[in-house]
């Protein structure tokens, strides 16, 4: 099975009367503020080649009027294209019959919308199931699969209250839940938690994190904000007047901007604050690998260094420097374990910890800091001279 789910390919969007016609002064180089002048009509997308994997989440952005909020609703077709193609799962979208595209819409996507679009008069419960309701779902069953969602949103004992009577957070809850509801593949979440409060929207970010780890849904996200998308995504397109400018992973994003446009978006981000240890990290230099101190140290003086990371069959054990072996063999014999050499308060770092947290520590050692997976596989170093290089291109 491929690692592709969703591909557009060519896909171009022209408003107005004669949009094929307006289509072939596009393509012939006109621009969309000369378009738009010359014949009134609106280029919202120009040109957009985009793969989006199985069980990321895919953040588009873009200023206002960058195209994609028209883009996504290309995905399932609320909007259809001037010239393009679009597959999902390996299904033609634009080949699809009415009764098919309803059943696609049923089955393979939900959507969240800014607006939380809950019907006002239906309790949340009944909410977060009408989506199996139009798949003709029994009642008792909807029921329960939307208590189910609720609980994991945090929600229960508020299944028989209406939309009116929730806060803005607690109805956005209620939305991702009835898109959760239908155990769709796909999840399009437009502008999703910008209508909510700062603090609000952050506890949003953190829940829909956490239901990702679990679900490993195919989440395509749209925001305005830099800082949301840098959260979030596992890759980021940006798009600017209907055109993709860059797509990549936040590092890329952050650490090499295609061009002027997206290095303006990236220039006040708080980097330490985005970044995480495995982005920055470098592989490790250093290694002693011998058992005995006398072995130790002699492999030491080869790698022209005072310090080294032991690692012996059972991992990482962590720092031995020159000082120590050699404190250690005079204490002992040439014999002695390695290990009674170690440093032992020199702290290690994770690959996913977040560089602002992981500062001071670096800081305040000398030597790079070792990176060890859960498994205690040593998997890199960070050092202060590599964090100050990124900051400081800030």
């Amino acid at each position: 099975m491929s690692d592709v789910l969703i591909k557009i390919s060519g896909l171009y969007k022209v408003f107005g009367k004669n949009p094929q016609e307006a289509l072939a002064q596009v393509k012939a180089g006109k621009t969309k503020d000369e378009l738009l002048v010359e014949t009134s009509h609106t280029l919202g997308l120009e040109d957009i080649n985009l793969e989006i994997n199985r069980g990321e989440i895919f953040v588009v952005m873009g200023l206002s009027g960058s195209g994609k909020s028209t883009l996504i609703r290309h995905f399932n077709r609320l909007i259809d294209p001037t010239a393009g193609s679009i597959t999902i799962d390996g299904v033609d979208v634009m080949g699809l019959s009415s009764s098919e595209l309803r059943e696609f819409r049923r089955h393979k996507i939900s959507m969240v919308f800014q607006r939380f679009g809950l019907l006002p008069h239906k309790t949340v419960q009944e909410n977060v199931a009408f989506g199996l309701k139009v798949q003709n779902i029994g009642k008792v069953e909807r029921l329960e699969k939307a208590g189910k969602w609720l609980q994991d949103v945090g929600l229960s004992g508020y299944e028989n209250q209406f939309p009116s009577q929730l806060s803005g957070g607690q109805q956005q809850r209620v939305g991702l839940a009835r898109a959760l509801c239908t155990d769709a593949d796909i999840l399009l979440m437009d502008e999703a938690f910008s209508a909510l409060d700062p603090l609000i929207r952050s506890e949003m970010q953190d829940q829909l994190i956490d239901l990702q780890e679990r679900l490993q849904k195919t989440i395509v996200f749209i925001t305005h904000d830099l800082d949301e998308a840098l959260r979030l995504g596992d890759r980021i397109a940006i798009l600017r007047d209907g055109k993709v400018v860059q797509v990549g992973e936040p590092k890329d994003i952050l650490l090499n901007p295609a061009d002027d446009y997206v290095e303006s978006f990236v220039k006040d981000v708080n980097r330490a604050r985005a970044l995480t240890v495995e982005t920055v990290m470098k592989a490790p230099k250093y290694r002693i690998t011998a058992d005995t101190i006398g072995e130790a140290l002699a492999q030491m003086k080869t790698l022209k260094s005072d310090y080294g990371y032991y690692v012996s069959d059972e991992g990482y054990q962590g720092v031995v420097t020159q000082e120590s072996l050699e404190q250690a063999l005079k204490a002992g014999s040439e014999e002695s374990d390695t290990k009674d050499s170690v440093v032992d308060d020199v702290p290690v770092l994770s690959t996913q910890d977040l560089l602002e947290n992981v500062l001071p520590e670096t800081l305040d050692n000398a030597h790079p800091l070792a990176v060890v997976s859960e498994d205690g596989k040593l998997e890199g170093q960070l050092s202060r001279g590599e964090i100050a290089k990124v900051l400081g291109n800030n």
